[in-house]
Parts: structure tokens; C-alpha cells; sequence
């Protein structure tokens, strides 16, 4: 059995560590990735595979930034002839970056069968490129695996529960893996940052960092939530970082500090849909400077509450952000056998 994995960003990288420990222990199977370079600095893109001690990928695309458009169309180019060549038994499509849109379009164009990792998503904001993204490439795989059993829901509605499996969440077993071996690890961030001591804050999407009042809104409120509530940590862009005064703004981190971070967190104020699920699956509560999310999951019990960039909205969730119970509906951390099952027992005549 031949697997190729098509990877370009951060989230789509730590998804395929966990994809790696498995697949590492069935021998008669072989594993190419291939690095789109849609994330192409070290800091977003090899030290993962250093931290995370995943093989290099067998090709790197070198694709970098630029526009949707031509981002994609130029994906695509470099991706058509390394499939036609190796002609995996399976493509395997991590979340809705670009890269997956680009793999998704390329495999099918090449008649070669394709799964999708993380399956079934919704935000049901289709202006989201991330929307569009998810709902081709669900459309155009042979195999749809899904995380949690409303993702399940989402393609029965849509026509396509014939091509689907329940896996659990491959981000869930990473979780579970790496935080261990964070904490083990220490380092300056550990010794600085005690457990409940501090919130932790993210910020990255563009429908906040490129609206000045969304992002005055979301600034004022951690610097009032910063001097009247805990102390708040951001990991956070240089550009952005001239704006703050109270916050205790840090360089970006990497992925196992980053979680080392979520795990000891108060609270978490974050725009991403990763670390929406660390923080549920770390059992942190969670405050999403959003308008919708796509983990329906993280809302029961008031464990994922959703303010956008409200001010008092975000200011009263930080006051009042002891919830839960958590409950488990993203598996129980092998989601990546799981997965592998699925495409071994699809791939038996």
C-alpha cells in the first residue's frame, strides 16, 4: 500500500505526525509527503518536522504566498507531475488550505483515489475561502473521515454518507501525544508561565487582523481583561504587537510550547479552529473571536463560547470562564489507526 500526503501549513503538519506514528508501525506500507511550501518559513513549516520527528517530505513544491488564485493554479502545476508518477494506492487530504483544494482537483483530474482527513466540516459561511475549500474537496474523495459524528451528519445531509467513516480526530491523538512530551521538556516558557496563573490569547485570521475596528475591539478588550481579570499571553506577529500595552505579547511559539501554553492557560482567547479543539481536549474553557465556528462540539456546556470581536461580549466571557462538563466526541486518541484501517479496508477488493 502506497500513501501519498499532500501538506502546506502549520495545522496540516501536526494532523500528519499523528498520521506518521502509524504508519511507521505497518511495515509493508510505504509513505510519500509532499510539501506544497504553502507555509514556507521555518518557523511555519520544518521545525515542525523537526520537533515533531516526522520523515522529510520526498518532495517540497516550493510553491510560497501569493494570491488565492495564483497560489492554486500554481499548486497544481508542480502537483501534476509528481501524482502521475508515483500513482499512489491513496492521496490523503489534510482540513481545507489550499493545498488541499489543489490535491483534491489534481487527484481527481488523475483518476486516483483520494481521502480527506477532517471530513464534514461546516461553518456554513461559504465566503470563508476555508468553506470552499472543505466542500470540494469532500465532494471530489473517494473517502471521507470524519471527525466527530455531527462532521458524519454534515455529508449525510449533503448525499455523501456512502463514502464516509467515523475516526475520531487525528488532532486529538497529536494532543495527547506531544503535550506529554512538551511538559517533559520544559524550558524558559515552562518556568515562566505556572499553570492557571494566565490566559492565553491567539489571533491570526484575516477577518480580524485586517479590520482596524475588530482588532482595536479585540485589543482593548484583553488589555482590560489583562489589568482587571489575569494576566494574558499572545503569541503574536511583530505588527501587530505596537498596538499592545498591558498584554504580554511573545514571540511566536512553537507547536509544543504551544501547547505546553493551552494546557496551563486560565482560559484561552483564540480566532483558530486548532486551538479551539486544544483547548476543549486540554479541558481549558475558551473564548472565539469569531462569528461561527466549525466545532459545533466545543459549545455544549458552555465549554467554547463565541463573542467576534465584542468588547463587553469578550470581557464577560473572561469573567465567567469556568464551564463544562467536557465530554469526548473527537474519539479516544487513535484516530490515525483508525484512519488507516479505513484505507486499508476501502482498498481491499
Amino acid at each position: 500500500m502506497e500513501i501519498c500526503s499532500i501538506v502546506g501549513a502549520r495545522p496540516q503538519f501536526i494532523k500528519l505526525a499523528a498520521i506518521c506514528r502509524d504508519i511507521a508501525r505497518r511495515t509493508a506500507w510505504r509513505h510519500r509527503i509532499v510539501h506544497t511550501g504553502q507555509h514556507y518559513d521555518r518557523d511555519m513549516s520544518a521545525v515542525f518536522f523537526d520537533e515533531l520527528q516526522m520523515p522529510l517530505p520526498d518532495h517540497n513544491l516550493d510553491v510560497g504566498s501569493g494570491s488565492h488564485g495564483a497560489q492554486i493554479a500554481e499548486m497544481l502545476r508542480r502537483l501534476e507531475p509528481v501524482l502521475a508518477q508515483s500513482r499512489p494506492d491513496w492521496v490523503l487530504l489534510f482540513g481545507d488550505t489550499n493545498s488541499t483544494l489543489a490535491g483534491a482537483i489534481m487527484a481527481s483530474r488523475l483518476a486516483l483515489r483520494t481521502a480527506h482527513v477532517e471530513a464534514g466540516l461546516r461553518s456554513h459561511r461559504r465566503t470563508m475561502p476555508e468553506e470552499a475549500n472543505r466542500i470540494v474537496a469532500d465532494h471530489l474523495s473517494d473517502l471521507l473521515l470524519c471527525p466527530t459524528a455531527l462532521a458524519l451528519d454534515n455529508l449525510r445531509r449533503e448525499g455523501l454518507a456512502e463514502r464516509a467513516v467515523l475516526t475520531g480526530d487525528v488532532m486529538y491523538d497529536a494532543a495527547l501525544i506531544y503535550r506529554d512530551v512538551a511538559e517533559r521538556r520544559g524550558g524558559e516558557l515552562a518556568d515562566r508561565w505556572r499553570p492557571d496563573e494566565f490566559a492565553l490569547a491567539t489571533v491570526h485570521r484575516a477577518e480580524n487582523t485586517d479590520d482596524p475596528h475588530r482588532l482595536e475591539n479585540i485589543v482593548l478588550a484583553l488589555e482590560q481583561i489583562a489589568r482587571t481579570h489575569c494576566r494574558i499571553v499572545w503569541p503574536v506577529h511583530p505588527r501587530t504587537r505596537k498596538r499592545l500595552e498591558a498584554v504580554t505579547a511573545i514571540d511566536p511559539v512553537s507547536y509544543l510550547d504551544m501547547l505546553l501554553l493551552e494546557g496551563r492557560a486560565r482560559f484561552i482567547l483564540t480566532d483558530s479552529g486548532g486551538v479551539q479543539k486544544e483547548a476543549y481536549f486540554f479541558q481549558v474553557p475558551c473564548i472565539t473571536l469569531r462569528d461561527e465556528t466549525e466545532w459545533q462540539e466545543t459549545l455544549e456546556h458552555g465549554c467554547n463560547v463565541i463573542v467576534g470581536a465584542d468588547r463587553r461580549a469578550i470581557v464577560e466571557a473572561a469573567q465567567q470562564s469556568r464551564r463544562g462538563p467536557w465530554a469526548s466526541p473527537y474519539g479516544d486518541g487513535h484516530a490515525g489507526e483508525s484512519i488507516l484501517n479505513a484505507l486499508a479496508a476501502a482498498a481491499a477488493p
